[in-house]
């Protein structure tokens, strides 16, 4: 049932509508890949393969090095600083666009097309005048957006026909009775100037290009890996090299890459030596907490590298900070020894107040080593054993250690109170000949041990000068 409108040129309009809506057709040619001209402010340009991002201060693309039918890439970056961006957008901005125009765009908008058809055809048909209005302004929205969301593709006809539709809106709200009138305001896709797509450089441009980035790029890793590409290239490519290049420009450019690449390692050899004699001087330094010394290695660095013509800024940059943290260290390092020269008196007086349980423990090694291997000591040995460290537990109780001291007290109490429980456990094993009180013997005089040298280890490096970590 169509809507029964007392105005016949609105159905005449909107099926006007569908017609010029329809009415285009087209194909689309395959395309792998947009190529993007970057155009260089020194007057260069380089292509990129597909599409390039700016990530910072840096530009990252793929550069076209040979492969012939299946292009060889090689990742790039330049400085942005470097790149001519009006130029290059608006190339990018038309690059985008013809691309579009020749892959999807003729589908997108066919499918697109039908769908608003088939709203429209909606609109045509229902009985409901207000949600007929309503389907009409949803769908003159949608067209609308469309060009400015599809690269301004063409914007000309969506601009004829929305033309259209706001005539039939206009009538639809007659027929409705709907007095109010609305303007809706769609700011349109910018129009881009169209300019020559980039075409797939040659073997010549390629290289051109290829020495053109090594010069523009500030990482030597990045200059290296190009004239390498460069030399595959040469290479892999040279049975379509005789109609590409002359044997003298082949071998010129080979020289050109091979010279670069071994100036190149000279500079980083020079870089890697004065890095070592810089880290050793400052290691050496930092570990005699002697700040001044290490500070004048870091103010050091930039005559070094004037020296060497400032030629690797990420090698040094990354030298300032190992420098740089071997001052904090160096500082850390004189803040712990004035501490240890303060509490140094403390642990040598603490030493000598343990020191006699200490050497007992330490005398009662051996024994405790037998009874954890089960192998004795002889019953006498023992029986003198407990002699010796009775009440030493009490007395070490007594002592009252410096506050970092606590732990390493600690260590030394449980060892001695498992020796004791060691020697005792294993005389009464001894006694009544059971081999599981011996068992319980053996983990405690391992207890004892380990705690003793744990104990021993931590007092030595209290009482030795902090060194660097």
């Amino acid at each position: 049932m169509r809507l029964p409108l007392t105005q016949p040129t609105v159905v005449m309009k909107l099926r006007l509508f569908l017609l010029l809506w329809l009415g285009a057709s087209g194909t689309a040619s395959a395309a792998e890949a947009t190529l993007f001209r970057l155009y260089l402010t020194d007057g260069t340009m380089v292509v990129s393969y597909g599409e390039f991002a700016r990530v910072g201060d840096r530009v990252v693309f793929s550069l076209l090095m040979g492969g012939g039918a299946e292009p060889r890439l090689h990742a790039a970056t330049l400085p942005a600083a470097a790149i001519d961006w009006p130029r290059t957008d608006r190339h990018a901005a038309s690059a985008r666009q013809q691309w579009y125009a020749q892959t999807r765009g003729e589908e997108d908008f066919r499918r697109f097309s039908d769908e608003v058809a088939t709203v429209l055809n909606s609109v045509v048909m229902t009985r409901d005048r207000t949600r007929a209005l309503e389907m009409a302004r949803h769908a003159r929205a949608t067209l609308a957006d469309w060009p400015r969301d599809h690269y301004g593709y063409r914007q000309r006809d969506v601009r004829e026909i929305l033309t259209v539709l706001d005539e039939a809106i206009a009538a639809i709200r007659g027929a409705a009775g709907t007095a109010s009138f609305e303007v809706a305001l769609v700011a349109e896709a910018p129009v881009i100037p169209l300019e020559p797509v980039a075409t797939m450089p040659g073997v010549r441009e390629q290289v051109a290009q290829a020495f053109g980035v090594a010069r523009l790029t500030e990482s030597a890793a990045e200059r290296v890996a190009l004239y390498q590409a460069v030399l595959q290239l040469l290479t892999d490519d040279a049975s379509v090299l005789p109609a590409a290049l002359s044997a003298a420009e082949a071998a010129s450019f080979r020289r050109i890459a091979e010279t670069a690449i071994r100036s190149e390692q000279a500079i980083d050899a020079r870089y890697s030596g004065m890095t070592k004699r810089v880290m050793t001087d400052a290691t050496r330094a930092a570990a005699r907490a002697q700040i001044g010394d290490v500070q004048r290695v870091l103010d050091r660095i930039p005559r070094e590298d004037t020296r060497l013509g400032r030629k690797r800024p990420e090698i040094v940059q990354a030298l300032h900070a190992s420098v740089q943290g071997q001052i904090d260290a160096a500082r850390r390092l004189r803040l712990l020894r004035d501490q240890w020269i303060i509490r140094r008196s403390l642990y040598f007086d603490y030493q000598r107040s343990v020191g006699t349980q200490m050497l007992q423990l330490a005398r009662s090694q051996p024994a405790l080593e037998a009874i954890r291997r089960l192998d004795g000591p002889a019953p006498e040995t023992l029986v003198t054993l407990q002699s010796r460290l009775k009440g030493g537990a009490e007395r070490l109780e007594r002592v009252v250690p410096p506050a970092d001291l606590r732990l390493t007290h600690e260590l030394l109490l449980g060892a001695w109170r498992f020796a004791e429980t060691a020697i005792n456990g294993r005389y009464a094993a001894a006694r009544s000949a059971d081999v599981d009180a011996a068992w319980g013997a053996s983990s405690s005089a391992a207890g004892a041990l380990m705690l003793l040298s744990r104990a021993q280890q931590e007092l030595r490096a209290l009482l030795e000068p902090p060194q660097l970590q």
